[in-house]
Parts: structure tokens; sequence; C-alpha cells
């Protein structure tokens, strides 16, 4: 009985330690200050509960989608800082990386430049019992391809007539489409920028382009606003998610994406753990102690 409940208290243990996983990824994201936006109205205790309940069901889509073999492909575009990022952590937080991966593609290499401008994101679409997401796409041609001129107006106008239908390909073949735009404020998004040059942790996602784009911030909305209009389709609209303040944009966007795909929950048959089998010959070999990793949070 001893051993049993040493054994509960353990799981529950490793309860909490994931709980404060995602206590880590909160606190990364918490605000010093809320002079910016106010601060989020959304009670604490309500977002970790309605998230975790959320991270729950996206296991059981998880499980749907491998067990009728979908093929699932899910784009997060809007301006930098906006939280895409942050949606996308606590979307995978719980899922397995080998159902469940994201595409966030570099750069083109010079050859790439030369293949059709579909071609590498292509390469990264699901096969069947995947999801994909997407954090950025091919929408960097309508977006910042477009505002820092690294392509001309003919090459966009080409996008805007191609992406339609090789969206419409897409889903004639038998993938689900969902696409976001997480939309921000002018003000926001210069508050996001400044908490992160001040944040040592933060510095490294502060990119010459991202700076840039800051100063270009109007050519960007018109650049969004030519995108949203021009590939706003039936067969794969978007979805535009108020993301001013991330803890009530995380849960509208994950809350959305459940329902954009019917699901059941997969019945599963009883996991027994079996019992490991004893030899009473084997004797357990010494470890070096050099080979140790020194403990520097011990008991002394």
């Amino acid at each position: 009985m001893t051993n049993k409940n040493e054994l509960s208290q353990k799981i529950k243990e490793e309860f909490l330690d994931s709980f404060d996983e995602e206590l880590e990824l909160e606190l990364e994201d918490e605000r010093l200050s809320d002079d910016a936006d106010g601060g989020s109205a959304l009670d604490r205790k309500l977002y970790f509960k309605e998230l975790f309940r959320m991270q729950r069901e996206l296991v059981k889509l998880q499980d749907w989608v491998v067990d009728q073999k979908l093929k699932v492909v899910v784009i997060f575009e809007g301006r930098d800082a906006a939280g895409k990022g942050g949606v996308i952590k606590r979307i995978t937080q719980r899922l397995n990386p080998r159902v469940c991966r994201v595409a966030a593609l570099p750069a083109p290499s010079e050859r790439e430049r030369t293949q059709w401008y579909f071609q590498r994101y292509a390469a990264h679409l699901p096969a069947a019992g995947e999801i994909v997401l997407f954090d950025r796409s091919w929408y960097n041609r309508a977006g910042v391809e477009r505002v820092m001129g690294f392509c001309n107006d003919a090459e966009v106008e080409e996008f805007f007539r191609s992406a339609p239908e090789f969206e419409r390909m897409l889903v004639r073949s038998g993938i689900l489409l969902v696409k976001y735009w997480f939309s921000i404020t002018d003000e926001e998004q210069n508050f996001r920028f400044s908490m992160r040059i001040h944040d040592p942790l933060k510095q490294w996602k502060l990119s010459p382009m991202d700076l840039e784009s800051r100063r270009r911030w109007e050519a960007y909305t018109k650049a969004k606003e030519a995108m949203l209009e021009r590939t706003h389709i039936p067969e794969a609209p978007w979805w535009v998610i108020e993301a001013v303040d991330k803890k009530r944009a995380r849960l509208n966007c994950i809350g959305h994406l459940l329902a954009q795909i019917p699901y059941r929950e997969v019945e599963r048959s009883l996991i027994v753990l079996p019992e490991r089998v004893k030899n009473p010959d084997y004797i357990r070999g010494p470890v070096p102690d050099a080979m140790y990793v020194p403990d520097l949070y011990g008991d002394d």
C-alpha cells in the first residue's frame, strides 16, 4: 500500500511540474508594467483553467487526426511581435512532435530563389495523420518580401493570382487549411519591441528586419489589406485574431481552431504496465564518478 501511495504522490508531483512548465512560459511574457494597454482583463485563474482544458482537447484532436489519417495545415501570419510564436508554443506544448510540427522557414537560398515560389513550402506539407503549423508561410511574398523590396510588382501580382489556386488545390487534395492573421495596434507593437530591447533574454528576437518593419508600419498595413482582400477565398478564408491581449488571443485562437476540425475522442484500450522481468544473475555495472554531472543543487 505504501508503494501505491508513493506512486500516487509522484504522479501528482509530476502533474504539478507540468503546470509549472506552463507557468514558466507565462512568466516569460509577464509585463513589469501595465501602462501599455492597462493589463489583461482576463482573470489569471480562468486563463489557466481554459488553457489546460483546451490543451486536453488538442490532444484529442491530435489522436483523431492520426486515427482518421487527416492532413491539417494551420498558417499563422501577422506583424512582428504580434504573438504568433506564443500561441504556437501553447498549441504544441502537450502534443506529439511527430504528429504536430512547426514549419518556420529561413530566408530562401540562392537555389530556392530560382524555384517555383511555392516549391519550398510544399515540401513541408503534411502526410496523412499529421498537423503542420506554419510560423509564417508563402504569404511572405505578400508581406515582408513586398514591403522590403525583395520582389517586384509583377511577382506580387503573380502571387495574388497563384495563391488562391494553390490553396484550392491543397483543399481538393484533402488538406484541411486554416489561416490566421494576428492583429495588433501600432502602440502595442512599439511597446513589445521596447520590451525586447530592454530584456536580455528576448533581444535575440529582434533582427534588423524587425526594426525596419517598425519604420515601415504603414507600408505593412497597406500590404496586409491587399493580401486579405486578394486571398480571402471560401475554400480557405482568413480569420483575424485581435492580439493586443496575449492571453485572450491564445484562448480565442485555440478555441476557434478546435471548432474548425470536427473530431471525437478516440477510444483506447486499457493500458496495463507489465511487470519487469528480473534476472537473478543480473548485476548492474558501476558508473565511474567522473561521468556524473556535478550536483550543484544538492542538500549539502
